[in-house]
This record gives structure tokens, C-alpha cells and sequence, in this order.
């Protein structure tokens, strides 16, 4: 249900990310331009309207992939569509690391809260309401569209940002797998108050975002179920990913390139047992990334320097 770019218009390309709008988000424009419309004394508004919370997604979702490409990791995806935005994002598998790659999101709409308050209130004390309407219905609207999107956000519940942020803080304490199990957990609790708020205020976007999130904690308790199976494999001495510095997993986990047979390309001698093609490189299996094996390599620590 997560969105990708089938399907989906290629807008730009802006630092290296791609950006994506989904076909749906114009059925969803359309229904938020006629909600929009009665608030307004011309169609230009509403139209102006949809287009900033458009806007703010988008800065919001280029501060999850910038951020996370200052951390190291990989970064080139964002696709818009209807229930919001979602950043392609691969930072190094490390808590820190993980943390700053989803609060710095969140943190774009807070650095917005007192632009757009500052212009609120400018526009107010100017006489706004009664001279121009509409542009300081406007005004007001998109500084509250940007105030639900983060409190909305930071919620505790998995996958929001509220949701993996607090998954990264709890990985300092108890690592990736039962920081995520715990997240997913509260995330399932959080579906049902969703799902209640659904039927009482009767909104089809609340039951949809419902599902939703349901879906994401179910793949994401799946994930954390492989994960902990997978911090239980014996591992790799010597050896480590250069994007998350995980030591590679003993045993036949990866596939050959050439006959899809499983194989260890890092017992020697690198080569397949079935069809004899030697590995050159190896997709970590914890942060997804293509390596030529020869960078797995990690030097000795520096010897101490002897004494008299």
C-alpha cells in the first residue's frame, strides 16, 4: 500500500532526489479544492490552498532525505500522494543515525511554525480579516495545516515519524528488533483509536489512514520478528558493511549473480560452489547496500606502541 513510482509522474529532480506524484494525489486535490472552495470568494484560493499543504509535505519529506544523506546513508526517492509523502530513505543502521534521518522532518515544520505565524499575525494586525478575506483565511489555514501535520506526525504511533523516532530512542536500550516490536505494538493500539475516530466522525480519510498504518505495523512486526532471528546469526569476525558497519552474516544467505544459488562470497575463495562465478560484490543484508566485497574489508586497529 506504500506508494512507488508506478504509477506516478516524475516532477523534478532536485539534489540528486527524484520526486514522484502519484495519479491519485489529483482525485484527492480535487476533493480538497471542493472542501476548500465554500471558505472562499474564488476557485484561486482553495487551488492556492491545496498547492501550499502540497508545498509543506514536500519540504517535509526533503528534510527526512537530506538528512539522512548527511548521515551517510542513500537518499534519491520522494513520491507525494494522498494520505501524504514518503522519503525513500537508507540511513546507516545505527540509532543516531536512524533518529536524526526522521526527526529532521518534523523539524521542517517546526522551523516553519513561526514563519507562517509571524505572517498570520502581520496580516492580522494589518486589518486582514475585513480587508482581504481570503488571503488572511489563507494565511491562517495553511499555519494550521502546518501545525496538524506535525503534532499529526509526532504521534507515538509506528510508522508515523512520532512512531520511529521513538523506535530509534528505544534501539539505544534495547536494540533494533525489540525497540521495533515494541513500536509496532503501540502502533496496533494507536489503529484502534484511529479506527474509533473513523466511525464517530464517520471520515473515510481517517478509516483509509486507518488501514494504513494496521498494514505498515503488521509488515513491521514481521520485520522485527526476521530481525531479531537475524541478530541471532553467528557473524563475521574482521569483516563489516562500509555504509553500516555491520559484520556480514556467516553462512550461504546471499545469491549468486549468475545461477541464483545461495552462497557465502565471503568464505574463501568468493566463488559460487555451484556454477563457479567469483563474487565481486555483495548487497549488505541490513541496510540493503551494494558493496564490492573488497571495501568489507576493516584494517587492524593500530598496534600499541611498545614499551622499554
Amino acid at each position: 500500500m506504500t506508494p512507488t513510482r508506478q504509477g506516478s509522474i516524475r516532477l523534478f529532480r532536485f539534489a540528486g532526489i527524484d520526486v514522484y506524484l502519484h495519479w491519485l494525489w489529483f482525485l484527492a486535490a480535487y476533493y480538497l479544492i471542493k472542501v476548500y472552495a465554500p471558505a472562499y470568494t474564488s476557485l484561486l484560493w482553495p487551488v492556492l490552498e491545496c498547492l501550499a499543504l502540497f508545498g509543506i509535505v514536500l519540504l517535509h519529506e526533503f528534510g527526512h532525505a537530506l538528512a539522512c544523506r548527511q548521515v551517510g546513508g542513500q537518499a534519491n526517492l520522494i513520491v507525494l500522494w494522498p494520505l501524504g509523502g514518503v522519503a525513500y530513505v537508507a540511513p546507516p543502521q545505527r540509532p543516531g543515525a536512524t533518529l536524526w534521518s526522521l526527526a529532521a522532518g518534523p523539524l521542517v515544520n517546526v522551523a516553519l511554525l513561526p514563519l507562517l505565524g509571524a505572517a498570520w499575525l502581520l496580516v492580522r494586525s494589518a486589518g486582514g480579516a475585513q480587508v482581504m478575506p481570503d488571503a488572511y483565511h489563507f494565511i491562517r489555514t495553511v499555519f494550521l495545516i502546518n501545525t496538524v501535520l506535525l503534532v499529526f506526525n509526532l504521534l507515538p504511533v509506528y510508522p508515523l515519524d512520532g512512531g520511529q523516532i521513538l523506535q530509534s530512542l528505544l534501539w539505544f536500550i534495547f536494540g533494533r528488533a525489540r525497540s521495533l516490536m515494541i513500536v509496532t505494538v503501540i502502533g496496533f493500539a494507536g489503529v484502534a483509536v484511529l479506527l474509533g475516530l473513523a466511525l464517530l466522525a464517520r471520515s473515510l480519510w481517517f478509516g483509509i489512514l486507518s488501514v494504513f498504518i494496521l498494514i505498515q505495523c503488521w509488515n513491521g512486526l514481521l520485520r522485527a520478528r526476521a530481525l531479531a532471528k537475524v541478530d541471532q546469526l553467528p557473524r563475521r569476525a574482521g569483516l563489516a558493511c562500509p555504509s553500516c558497519r555491520q559484520a556480514p552474516i556467516i553462512g550461504p544467505i546471499w545469491r549468486c549473480e549468475n545461477c541464483r544459488q545461495p552462497f557465502d562470497p565471503f568464505a574463501a575463495p568468493s566463488v559460487c560452489p555451484h556454477c563457479g562465478t567469483r563474487a565481486s560484490a555483495c548487497r549488505c543484508p541490513e541496510c540493503g547496500v551494494l558493496q564490492p566485497l573488497a571495501n568489507w574489508v576493516v584494517a587492524p586497529p593500530p598496534l600499541a606502541p611498545a614499551g622499554y
